[in-house]
């Protein structure tokens, strides 16, 4: 059977990723190697995508419009190039946590990559999780890697004397290092650093009690399937790390989070114009894929930077991170215009008593009175 060219690609691909989890989970494994080997796995697989998908991904000369060759071969996008034209969010944490390992590769000490790996455990944990998930969701199911990677088995993190050994590696790093990846996380929005795309982090509660036929060594649990009672265990056992689930992390508790007229009252506070729960906020919602609609087969699946599913409520709530991004969207009349095509509804101005009782046209924009 002949394949076609995006298919072999695919396979280079998943042979560096294969060769990059078992340089991470080999105890004289070289983190170096690791950092090389998901690099080209992400270059490998990207390009199939724009393979399969018939995009262009060579570099032309802006003058000429002609190929930039090297070798007698067009020159192909470079790895960055490829995660920008895939995920032209620069926030989006599949790109960061992605661009953050193309800047550690460009920069890793030989002797220093023991430490290094250990500070960034999560963050290759996520890198490795969303390229099996990109890979699965252009490719289908049949790619998945997931039959041929294990969970490692560690001794340092079971016990108390390896952990504060963790703490102390990590500690080790020279400033250098350390600056590379503050610098890179300092520009970063707060709600993307605690993605489980950008840092998947665990925490590991041991199983108890017999046995039976369907137990894996690790079981991935997800709190919508979990009773009452259950889901307060797992709760409390993640309140200082985070619990393993398969494919997303369900926020249960509803800290800090806002009703879709809350959301509206806050950025309503920082405009000129009027902004509306039932119009603007669900035009807003909709168009920028936060949430599924009402009555969603899969109520879940939001972008959990902006938006959870509240089961307590049969609701959905909102971030304080939406409220920025709505502002970052549509806080002028101009970019309002630009986003729904139309003018804002202007507040009214609202008359406030002259001294002595008599009154007169202020210059406030406070917001006037909105019906439901």
């Amino acid at each position: 059977m002949a394949y076609p060219r995006w298919h072999h690609m695919l396979m280079e691909s998943q042979r560096h990723a294969l060769k990059a989890v078992d340089e991470w989970n080999c105890s004289n494994g070289n983190y170096g190697d690791f950092l090389t080997h998901m690099h080209k796995a992400w270059h490998y697989l990207l390009h199939a995508e724009f393979r399969k998908g018939e995009i262009d991904y060579h570099y032309k000369d802006s003058k000429t419009g002609q190929y930039q060759m090297i070798d007698g071969e067009p020159k192909a996008w470079d790895l960055e190039k490829c995660l920008k034209e895939r995920y032209p969010d620069s926030g989006d944490p599949v790109r960061l946590n992605a661009e953050l390992f193309v800047a550690l590769r460009n920069k890793v000490e030989h002797r220093y990559e023991h430490n290094l790996k250990i500070a960034t455990g999560g963050k290759a944990q996520a890198l490795v999780m969303n390229y099996e998930q990109e890979m699965v969701a252009h490719f289908g199911i049949k790619y998945s890697l997931a039959d041929r990677l294990r969970f490692p088995i560690s001794l340092q993190a079971l016990t108390a004397e390896g952990r504060e050994q963790l703490r102390a590696a990590a500690k080790k790093l020279p400033q250098q290092a350390r600056d590379l990846v503050a610098k890179f996380e300092a520009a970063i929005d707060p709600s993307v650093l605690d993605d489980l795309k950008y840092d998947y982090r665990v925490r590991l509660v041991p199983i108890v009690g017999s046995k039976t036929d369907a137990d894996l060594a690790i079981n991935f649990v997800k709190l919508d399937e979990l009773s009452e009672d259950e889901r307060q265990v797992m709760v409390e056992a993640g309140r200082q790390g985070t619990v393993i689930i398969r494919d997303r992390h369900v926020e249960v508790a509803d800290k800090a989070k806002l009703r879709a007229k809350q959301v509206a009252a806050l950025v309503e506070e920082q405009l000129p114009f009027e902004f509306s729960p039932f119009s603007e906020h669900l035009e807003m919602w909709q168009r920028l894929n936060v949430r599924p609609a009402k009555n969603s087969g899969d109520p879940y699946s939001t972008d959990a930077r902006y938006c959870v599913y509240s089961e307590a409520f049969n609701a959905y709530l909102y971030t304080p991170a939406w409220v920025k991004r709505i502002i970052k969207e549509i806080g002028s009349i101009e970019k309002y215009r630009a986003f729904f095509g139309r003018e804002p509804r202007m507040k009214r101005m609202t008359k406030l008593p002259r001294q002595g009782g008599a009154s007169s046209e202020s210059n406030s924009s406070e917001p006037h009175g909105r019906t439901a």
